[in-house]
């Protein structure tokens, strides 16, 4: 039976009182007289009140204060009577009903003004609900009492559960006033964020306060955790912070006998200023150290700072400053700059090494909504170039030679076709020491106008009318120098600048043959600006060739036009009685007639490369900012062959539209070349060979080829014969080319829902711009830390890649040309051995050398609401080894068991 009781008894008490009055007020009797008292009537009942009788008119009004002798006459009438008593409300009346629900049984103690509820409970007021097996309400006092319920040992199956907005809790025994919002628990488990506090003793003071006696509080989930901190004196304010006094820590119910004399643990989600916890390192070259002490300050919404350092015996230190800010569809940014300075053993050893270097980051994005049509971003990496190779303990940053960084902003008028361009460009090479920065970096742009069109377009419009004219333009100053030998003559020296600027005129014309083959003509005029020649001559006297730099206003010029064809050919084979019910193949063709003038061979000219005489051609402005237009005039064909494969693959298994599966076997393969009618050698240009293509949905692969169809002589210029001239077939030769293969497998989530959630979690933090500082620190903590992340929820992981290149450059005497190959394999991956314990590894592989260049593994374990892992790196030129215990809450991630070696060969 399910019982339901709204408000308290007073409604009861009201309802009876006023029919009581209305009876009197309807007895006639000429003595009667009613004596004026208060009466403790709830707001919501009714103090209007209309009563069918027989007496006439007229209507009379009753007061609280009646005379003596009723001289009302009897009529058969409706009388009004309306209330006109002076009510006072109770000093402990609530501020709203209270909704009682019990499943067994409900007993109303009249007299006592008790409610007792049996039977999974529930009561509501406001936004309160509590739940227990049995519940007291006391009318008087307000007061609720809850009580656990037991099974036949006496042990307890079902607590009292008291929710009130974010405050969850569950107790043995719960009493709560509902008027002063104070109450007192026993045996009590509650969380606040992702701390779990038990206490012998609550005592709820506030809406968010409570007092704790003999309190342990922790990160693990269990109702006997693993690991607490224990403290007979807490004070908890909910979802911001939690005060301690003297506080030792347990680890499986044992006492460790270290005490703080009090605490302060911040509870508060978001962010909030705190020191920042060192880790204990050793390295054999630095010596023992600190990393990553530090300071967070948060200076307000929009703005926070990181401070950090390391500090090692030998006199070696880092520092970095790390400001982020947002400002919510607005932008956001971080910012970071390190300086190190690294002193490798003693003073004296020849191994000794005293160095400074330093690195900024810069990263800002502007929110699209903030300014249509106008965007600003930024992505610097810079700093000294031997920064990378000196970081301690990261393997991934040590290796990383290649840096880059771009500035850019950008306008796009929205009734105009224009667009405008403005960039800072800047790239190092750590390896050569060699730095170029661009700045600026100019473009405009006139998207494509059609003159002829009307303004107000009726119908489709004319062939002559789709005649489409445009615009590129861009501007560029560079300068260049290395690092190890930079002064500020030297940089002036370096100093180039250039433009481009280019016109091409477009027409689409009806297809032909009923639509098959699209006709596309077109025009294209370029100019190029240099500021700079180079001469080059051969010295007889130091027999080698040197180069003369001219500075001035030069330009080049290019002209050409042309008509393309293109069409698409399909072909499809199907199958009978297989999963496989075709295979399409689809050929896309494009041959283009086109004509270019010599404008640039004025600015070609042979040099001495050797003592033998043999020359070279050279342009005089190799080695500008923008390329060289080529020479001689060109008059022939361009052809491409553009291909694709897909399959429709049936699955037994499923039924309808489900089944049928498209798969793309390879996404493109092709080759592209040209042919010169009007050259007098060398009229067929090289062969550019293509393919991609992601098997199975998991491998992807990438190669790209140039096929050199002539002879070469025995310094590797080629010969106007054709390879297969001499009547054997071969395709020619290969000068250089690429191949990428990659692929990621992973197991599929022992939690599906977890994973879910995790992926949920992620994408909110990424499309939350006040938390892009906070992922960012911890993208890069996990870089560095990659073991204390390990997921146990895959099972398994693979990652593979192999990249192969390869090219011909021109020897630096000019002798002729060498090929110079680079392939690496990388690998990772990570699988569970059993559910608690986790072995991972990746590494790098060089081909060319055939050595191990770098190897990390680490075996993790996963210890509930810790995790333990050893990871180790023997080879390369950074090794070391790790041991880490840490908790896996991010609230205790500076509380972690650290020992970490390094050795490193500067």
């Amino acid at each position: 039976m399910r019982v339901y009781y709204k408000s308290n008894l007073k409604y009861l008490f009201s309802a009876a009182l006023t029919a009581l009055l209305l009876l009197t007020l309807t007895w006639k009797t000429s003595a009667s007289h009613i004596s004026s008292k208060y009466f403790y009537i709830p707001l919501t009942a009714s103090r209007n009140f209309q009563q069918l009788d027989t007496v006439p008119k007229p209507r009379i009004q009753v007061t609280d204060t009646l005379p003596s002798r009723d001289t009302i006459p009897i009529f058969d009438s409706v009388i009004q009577i309306v209330d006109t008593f002076s009510l006072k409300m109770s000093r402990d009346s609530l501020d709203g009903p209270v909704t009682y629900e019990a499943e067994d049984s409900a007993v109303v103690l009249i007299q006592r003004k008790q409610i007792l509820l049996y039977g999974n409970t529930k009561t509501q007021y406001q936004d309160i609900t509590l739940t227990s097996p049995y519940v007291e309400l006391d009318q008087q006092s307000n007061i609720l009492t809850a009580i656990s319920g037991r099974d036949s040992l006496g042990e307890i199956d079902d607590r009292a559960r008291f929710v009130q907005g974010e405050n969850n809790f569950s107790s043995d025994t719960i009493r709560f006033n509902f008027k002063t919002q104070k109450g007192l628990t026993k045996n009590t488990f509650t969380q606040s964020g992702e701390m779990f506090i038990q206490g012998k003793d609550i005592k709820k003071v506030g809406a968010d306060t409570y007092f704790v006696s003999e309190g342990i509080f922790t990160t693990c989930n269990l109702d006997e955790p693993h690991f607490a901190f224990k403290s007979n004196k807490l004070k908890l304010i909910n979802e911001k912070l939690a005060i301690s006094g003297p506080t030792h820590p347990e680890f499986e119910g044992v006492p460790i006998p270290i005490y703080l004399p009090f605490g302060f643990y911040p509870l508060s989600r978001g962010q909030h200023s705190g020191m920042l916890a060192p880790s204990f390192a050793t390295n054999e070259q630095m010596g023992l150290g600190l990393e990553g002490l530090g300071y967070y300050k948060v200076l307000n919404e929009f703005i926070d700072v990181t401070l950090r350092g390391n500090i090692y015996s030998y006199g070696g230190w880092l520092a970095s400053f790390s400001p982020t800010y947002r400002k919510r569809y607005k932008y956001n940014g971080a910012f970071n700059l390190t300086v190190q300075n690294t002193r490798a053993n003693f003073k004296g050893d020849p191994d000794f090494l005293n160095s400074k270097s330093f690195q900024v980051n810069w990263n800002h994005t502007v929110d699209s909504r903030a300014r249509p049509g106008t965007t600003f971003g930024a992505s610097v990496n810079a700093g000294s170039t031997q920064f990378n190779r000196l970081v301690p303990n990261n393997v991934n940053q040590n290796f990383q030679n290649q840096l880059y960084s771009s500035i850019r902003y950008s306008k796009t008028w929205q009734d105009k076709p224009y667009s405008l361009t403005l960039s800072a460009n800047h790239s190092q090479n750590n390896n050569t020491r060699l730095v170029n920065v661009s700045l600026p970096d100019a473009g405009f742009t006139v998207n494509t106008i059609y003159p002829l069109q009307p303004k107000e377009l009726i119908g489709s419009p004319k062939w002559y009318e789709k005649l489409g004219v445009g615009y590129n333009g861009a501007f560029r100053n560079q300068i260049a120098f290395y690092d190890s030998a930079f002064n500020f003559r030297n940089l002036i020296d370096t100093f180039q600048w250039g433009a481009q600027h280019s016109i091409p005129i477009s027409l689409s014309l009806p297809p032909i043959l009923g639509g098959a083959i699209m006709v596309s003509p077109n025009v294209s005029y370029s100019q190029t600006w240099f500021a700079q020649t180079f001469h080059r001559r051969w010295n007889n006297i130091n027999q080698k060739v040197d180069t003369v730099i001219n500075k001035g206003f030069f330009t080049d010029h290019s002209l050409s036009t042309g008509i393309g064809l293109n069409t698409a050919v399909f072909g499809t084979y199907n199958f009978k009685n297989s999963n496989i019910i075709a295979i399409r193949h689809v050929i896309r063709p494009t041959l283009s007639v086109n004509y270019r003038p010599d404008l640039s061979g004025k600015h070609y000219y042979d040099v001495q490369v050797d003592t033998t005489g043999r020359t070279l051609r050279f342009n005089e402005f190799a080695g500008g900012l923008y390329s060289f237009y080529g020479e001689g005039e060109f008059g022939g064909l361009s052809f491409q062959i553009d291909n694709n494969i897909e399959m429709k693959h049936r699955n037994r298994k499923d039924t309808g539209e489900a089944a049928i599966r498209k798969i793309r076997l390879i996404d493109g393969f092709g080759m592209s070349s040209s042919y010169n009618f009007f050259a007098d050698s060398l009229k067929l240009q090289p062969f550019n060979l293509y393919l991609r293509s992601t098997l199975f949905e998991k491998i992807n692969i990438s190669a790209n080829a140039t096929l050199n169809p002539y002879e070469r002589d025995s310094r590797g210029r080629n010969l106007d014969r054709y390879v297969w001239s001499s009547g054997r077939f071969t395709p020619g030769n290969i000068t250089n080319g690429n191949i990428a293969i990659s692929t990621q497998f992973q197991s599929k989530p022992k939690d599906s829902e977890k994973e879910a959630k995790k992926q949920e979690q992620l994408d909110m933090q990424r499309s939350d711009p006040a938390l892009v500082g906070d992922q960012q620190r911890l993208l890069e903590y996990m870089q560095q830390n990659p073991n204390e992340f390990v997921d146990f929820n895959i099972p398994w992981t693979l990652g593979l890649s192999f990249s192969l290149n390869f090219f011909e450059q021109l020897r630096p005497d000019y002798s002729g040309f060498s090929t110079e190959f680079s392939s690496d394999l990388r690998f990772n991956g990570s699988f569970n051995l059993t559910e608690k314990w986790n072995f991972s590894a990746d590494g790098y592989y060089n081909l060319n050398t055939r050595e191990l260049q770098t190897f990390q593994m680490s075996i993790s374990r996963d210890l509930h609401c810790w995790q333990m892992s050893i990871s180790v790196a023997p080879v390369g030129l950074f090794r070391y080894f790790s041991i880490n215990i840490n908790p896996k809450s991010a609230l205790l991630q500076d509380l972690k068991v650290n020992r970490t070696r390094s050795f490193q060969t500067f």
